[in-house]
């Protein structure tokens, strides 16, 4: 039906005749003169249609045509005059004289508009969503898709070069905790009985290891019932890979390869290789295991300095186990009162009581923590007029987050420049365990992670000492990937399974296949799992992971163009049975 893609129709085709088709993305009206801007996935082309080329059959069915209606266009490729000439376009060299023209389908009006001018902005997400077939003609959603069809394919050319196998693991498989809730599926063979599909192939290719497939990678969709944010979906992608005889320089090696491989197929830069920073370093300098390092902003220690200062605040915190850290702001004393209280609110956001703060003056310093300054206070401290010092005061597990989002919160406020825009990093050495709420432990990352073979003694009498074989991805401030070394004895397994409070009974009804196979001659075995949502978004120009994935859920986890989840019929309820409890 066609001879060219409408993107593809240059200059070099010029006299000859071609047929493209596609939708009308515009058409415009000069009198004795139509143009109509055809569009398909390969890109846009103009074509005329006039009385001296055109079929009188063409001239009367242009003047009808409406936007997104589906048409097909004989004609010959002409070079358009000098001063029509359209740089910013692939085909603006050249149009196609339409000899004959036929409606192939008819549109109704579009819900959404599909072609906007420059100065109109695109309608409301939730709308684009509910009509997610015309938002995905827009160029922008196909040229991130057509991207994530490259990545993922040079993923795969990648790995199969260094020997890895794709398996695919079974997407139901048996619930098991991994840190979010598992998505449920009623078994109607077995009354009473549930699959989850998997959070992970984290199990499964553990089992593969044991297995003797020694190295693994498969392109997986994955699957956690957790509230959703612009970072997050209930399903999605990663690359999940996997190797026995291997250590965490391995991986990094592997992947570093990969990243470079990707970012020259999005055209941006991968330097390898990449930084290194523990995770205490890492909250210590950044207050977050996933700094950017985009910006030259680091976090400091000033307990020595303003633990000293005439504060009941400062000197409190300090009693009390804590520390005073902060960072200054060169230049900072430039903002208005309003621009530090959302300085301020950012640090309450992210869990702290307040936000410290002095404008640094040639006389000395102003603001609430400026009046308990010494003559001495400000050269110790290493700031100078003009600049602006915040800080908080208390337990670390409060003002670390307080201070990354205060961070995050000051290179926008103060448009802080770049040191570099693109900003490739590890954090290593995760702690195994962190502790809960109510003062239990839960693992860091998952129940799977090797310890620190120089820490192993501590699992009993300091568990939240204990380091892990753990490692992160991050690019400019979001975690790509996460990765670790697995434990491979059956017994470190089950008694790191028994740290995190589960019984002898719980761990052989929900972990007992992977202890039997670990006791089976497991070899040491790591891998790591990347995001393929996130990482299209960050190499495509970042934006919510909705505009990298064909048919996203909404922030409360609905499918709008489909109307999914959906109510089903009693009798089909009743079969799997199961009744529906309405909350009343």
């Amino acid at each position: 039906m066609r001879t060219s893609g409408a993107g593809r129709v240059t200059l070099t085709a010029a006299g000859r005749e071609v047929r493209v088709t596609g939708w009308v993305h515009r058409r415009r009206d000069l009198g004795g003169l139509m143009f109509i801007d055809l569009r398909d996935r390969s890109g846009i082309v103009q074509v005329s249609v006039g009385p001296d080329w055109s079929s009188p059959e063409a001239l009367e069915t242009v003047g009808a045509l409406g936007p997104e209606d589906v048409i097909a266009v004989r004609g010959v490729v002409a070079a358009r005059p000098e001063a029509a000439r359209n740089p910013g376009m692939a085909t603006g060299d050249v149009e196609v004289q339409a000899t004959e023209l036929e409606v192939l389908n008819r549109a109704r009006t579009p819900e959404i508009p599909v072609y906007l001018p420059p100065e109109e902005e695109l309608p409301s997400e939730k709308l684009r969503l509910r009509h997610r077939v015309l938002d995905l003609r827009r160029r922008d959603l196909q040229s991130r898709l057509a991207l994530r069809h490259r990545l993922m394919l040079a993923v795969r050319n990648y790995f199969d070069s260094r020997g890895f196998l794709e398996i695919e693991t079974p997407i139901l498989t048996k619930p098991t905790p991994e840190g979010a809730r598992d998505f449920l599926v009623p078994s109607r063979v077995h009354r009473g009985e549930f699959f989850a599909l998997p959070q992970s192939p984290q199990i499964y290719k553990q089992l593969l290891m044991i297995a003797g497939f020694d190295r693994y990678m498969q392109i997986a969709r994955c699957f956690r019932d957790e509230d959703l944010r612009a970072d997050r979906q209930p399903e999605f992608t990663q690359i999940d890979v996997e190797a026995s005889f291997v250590d965490p320089e391995d991986i990094y090696g592997w992947c570093e390869g990969l990243m470079e491989e990707l970012a020259a197929v999005a055209g941006i830069e991968a330097r390898t290789p990449f930084a290194r920073l523990t995770y205490h370093e890492a909250m210590e300098r950044f207050g977050c295991d996933r700094p950017d390092l985009r910006y030259d902003l680091e976090i400091r220690d000033f307990t020595s300095v303003m633990g000293e200062l005439e504060s009941h605040i400062l000197r409190s915190a300090v009693a009390g186990g804590g520390r005073i850290r902060g960072f200054g702001l060169g230049g900072g004393a430039r903002l208005s009162r309003r621009q530090i209280l959302g300085l301020e609110a950012a640090a309450k956001a992210a869990g702290a009581p307040g936000l410290l703060w002095a404008k640094i003056t040639e006389d000395g310093a102003t603001g609430p923590l400026g009046r308990f300054f010494r003559d001495d206070t400000r050269a110790r401290l290493g700031v100078a007029a003009g600049d602006l010092l915040v800080a908080a005061a208390g337990l670390d597990r409060t003002t670390s987050p307080a201070l990354d989002a205060t961070r995050a919160a000051a290179i926008e406020a103060l448009a802080l420049p770049r040191v570099t825009e693109h900003a490739w990093l590890w954090v290593t050495g995760f702690p195994v365990f962190e502790e809960t709420g109510d003062g239990s432990l839960a693992a860091n990352h998952h129940p799977f992670v090797q310890p620190h073979p120089a820490d192993a003694h501590l699992l009993d009498s300091k568990p939240l000492a204990v380091r892990g074989l753990a490692y992160d991805l991050v690019y400019n401030g979001t975690e790509l990937g996460s990765g670790s070394i697995r434990m491979h004895d059956a017994e470190l397994q089950t008694r790191i399974l028994s740290l995190l409070g589960l019984e002898p009974e719980e761990i052989t009804a929900k972990f007992g296949f992977l202890i039997r196979a670990l006791g089976s001659g497991a070899p040491p075995h790591g891998g790591i799992a990347l995001g393929v949502d996130r990482l299209v978004s960050c190499f495509s120009g970042g934006g919510s992971l909705r505009d990298v994935i064909a048919f996203p859920k909404t922030t409360a986890a609905r499918a709008s163009f489909e109307g999914a989840p959906s109510p089903v019929v009693a009798a089909e309820l009743s079969a799997l049975g199961i009744s529906v409890d309405d909350g009343k």
